[in-house]
């Protein structure tokens, strides 16, 4: 599945967060959407996870030369194709954690649909790609972060979307835990939008990065071309810059003091 975000702008109570956004994740890529904080990208998110109408442009989705716009979807349909898996999203208490899976079949069956063989066979491939089958009888409240965030990482794979919106995924997982996740995540191969907040991360982990800046996108491209010095200092406010090392792996790395830019 391929998305495409085209000319997207929008305004919040009259005042402009994104300015004519254009993106594009290839199918199977895993895109990192980055930017400081108040850049636009929670917000772009919610454009193409249909939480947001946009004031103008398109979110398309679709495969080959057949892309629709996912606005002239309906919100089930819309729910069908993609999955999100948000900052301290809502759940209903009281749920064990293979309940809180099930909910990624809703949009196949509606809300008061029942449950049939298929759904639990589905529910049970997502728990087990997820590592989390041997606590699915667990009352999702009683988890740990990292834990949690691998339950709804199941409950959006049951869901078998053709996209994954992922915001903040690893927002206080300590640092194996947010490695597990995003190891985790690009196994799956589900075409990934995800905004990031740790640019290690990012880099390490992301195919492509679209870097927002005040609504705008500013540079996107391959990690080491989108994260260059210039765009780590005027963007970011640091100086650093990214490197290839010999182990194939892309690393942020900082000069020396003083890190940070004089505001």
């Amino acid at each position: 599945m391929k998305l495409q975000v085209q000319q997207v702008s929008v305004h919040i109570g009259g005042t402009p967060i994104l300015h004519d956004v254009d993106l594009e994740v290839l199918p199977g890529e895993f895109v990192g959407l980055i930017g400081p904080n108040g850049s636009g990208k929670s917000t772009l998110l919610r454009t193409i996870y249909r939480s947001m109408r946009p004031a103008t442009g398109s979110v398309m989705l679709g495969d080959g030369d057949t892309m629709t716009d996912v606005w002239n979807m309906s919100a089930r349909t819309a729910a069908r194709y993609t999955a999100a898996v948000l900052q301290n999203s809502p759940t209903p208490p009281g749920l064990t954690v293979r309940e809180v899976a099930e909910l990624g079949r809703t949009p196949h069956h509606g809300m008061f649909g029942r449950t049939g063989g298929a759904d639990r066979g589905i529910v049970d491939s997502a728990l087990a790609r997820t590592g989390m089958t041997d606590h699915a009888e667990r009352i999702y409240g009683s988890l740990s972060g990292g834990e949690r965030q691998r339950v709804l990482l199941a409950r959006a794979l049951a869901q078998e979307p053709k996209l994954l919106v992922l915001d903040e995924p690893t927002n206080h997982l300590d640092i194996r835990a947010r490695f597990e996740l995003l190891e985790l995540v690009h196994s799956v191969g589900v075409t990934t939008l995800a905004v990031l907040h740790d640019l290690d991360l990012a880099v390490r982990s992301c195919d492509r990065l679209v870097v927002l800046d005040h609504g705008r996108v500013v540079a996107c491209g391959p990690v080491l071309d989108a994260l260059s010095p210039s765009v780590l200092s005027e963007v970011f406010g640091v100086t650093a810059a990214t490197e290839r090392h010999d182990d194939g792996v892309v690393r942020v790395t900082y000069g020396a003091r003083p890190l940070a830019k004089a505001s």
